[in-house]
């Protein structure tokens, strides 16, 4: 577990600092709202623990602007304001738990726990390997061997399918159907063009090729 916390009493950082580091995992403190959040926009962390009233950027602005970008990255709000409004309003703007001040350690150890495994569950159903290979549907990135792939909404959505059915044959009405909607074949080429743009995104610059036509059927994603 790679946890920040962020909080700008020194006592309470240290209090739980040490308390979640009894869980076996790396915990980093920053005090500082603004410095926290560019932190959390680039560094991988499975947890954040988030105090509320922070110098520079307050609580409620660094969930909600993580949210906006698409950060996913569990927040457990931890504050000394306890209002009902408060509390609907931190899980509101991003916050995936609430705890307020004072607090147990034992009880703040056990949601941090609870929403690492709702993450990892989560994280087995919109995640697809193949290969070398990585589809995640919660950030909609694409990843080959460590370098993102920028693809379209329908390139998105046609690879999602081929890594759903590896090794397996999809016709072109199966396509047509899944990507455009279309339960008729609209005697275009529309297919071939969508599926040359996704090879041309995956197999340039990559020693193997993932995407085989099976003349006369359709295509199929597998290994060379």
């Amino acid at each position: 577990m790679r946890c920040l916390v962020v909080e700008d009493d020194n006592e309470i950082a240290t209090i739980v600092k040490q308390g979640l580091g009894e869980l076996e995992g790396e915990v980093e403190v920053e005090s500082n709202g603004r410095r926290a959040y560019e932190r959390a926009l680039t560094n991988h962390y499975d947890i954040i623990v988030l105090d509320l009233m922070l110098p520079e950027m307050d609580g409620y602005t660094f969930a909600k602007s993580l949210r906006e970008k698409e950060v996913n990255t569990p927040i457990l709000i931890l504050s000394a304001l306890r209002e009902l409004d408060d509390r609907l309003k931190g899980l509101s703007m991003g916050g995936d738990d609430y705890l307020t001040k004072p607090f147990a350690m034992a009880e703040l150890q056990i949601r941090v726990k609870n929403l690492l495994k709702r993450a990892q569950k989560a994280s087995e159903v919109t995640s697809l390997v193949f290969q070398d290979l990585k589809l995640n549907r919660l950030n909609r990135e694409v990843v080959r061997a460590g370098r993102k792939l920028d693809l379209q909404e329908r390139e998105f959505v046609l690879l999602d399918l081929f890594m759903s059915n590896p090794n397996k044959i999809i016709g072109k009405q199966t396509i047509l159907k899944e990507v455009w909607n279309y339960d008729f074949d609209p005697q275009t080429n529309v297919v071939d063009v969508l599926v040359c743009r996704l090879r041309n995104k995956l197999e340039k610059d990559f020693p193997t090729r993932l995407i085989y036509t099976v003349r006369g059927v359709g295509y199929v994603l597998k290994s060379s």
